[in-house]
């Protein structure tokens, strides 16, 4: 049974050998800032959107005071020339409308908070961004380094093997 063991325990060590070979450290800081631009597009795109969409509610919110507005001048005429039937439904037109721009408002503020949470996200997503890429940068000229140190050595093992023989 010991054997079987450690065959299995040989055979899950090799493997494990051979996907730590295979993960490149660099290729997995690209593939991570690549993936980081992408949510950043994302988020650019989404704001994009919501900025949109306050535009639209700003307009439609500025033809709802207006159309206060104008109700509560037939309201004031209404009553100026004693007709309180149609003053009370000017009124009740009027508040219609009130609560139309209240509820326009509350969208509006509640855009506003979303935007203000997507610029912090961005700018979080961003520093995050700048510090792969530094990482990166350190990982290539590390990369760099290691390749020049190990040719470095190759060379002087060579020269060393090849003096060795030239005394022989």
């Amino acid at each position: 049974m010991s054997i079987f063991t450690r065959f299995r325990d040989i055979v899950n060590s090799n493997i494990n050998g051979m996907l730590d070979r295979a993960e490149d450290p660099e290729k997995l800081i690209r593939m991570m800032i690549h993936e980081m631009e992408d949510t950043l597009v994302e988020i650019k795109t989404a704001s994009a959107g919501v900025m949109a969409n306050i535009r639209k509610v700003e307009r439609q919110l500025e033809v709802e005071r207006g159309r206060v507005n104008y109700w509560k001048e037939k309201a004031e005429l209404s009553v100026y020339k004693g007709l309180e039937n149609l003053a009370r439904e000017a009124l009740f037109e009027k508040r219609k409308f009130n609560h139309r721009v209240e509820s326009l408002e509350n969208e509006l503020t509640e855009f506003n908070l979303l935007i203000d949470q997507y610029k912090e996200d961005m700018n979080q997503l961003e520093e995050k961004l700048k510090s792969a890429r530094n990482k990166e940068k350190i990982l290539i000229q590390r990369h760099i380094h290691a390749n020049n140190k190990k040719r470095a050595q190759e060379e002087m093992r060579r020269f060393e093997g090849s003096d060795v023989f030239l005394k022989f």
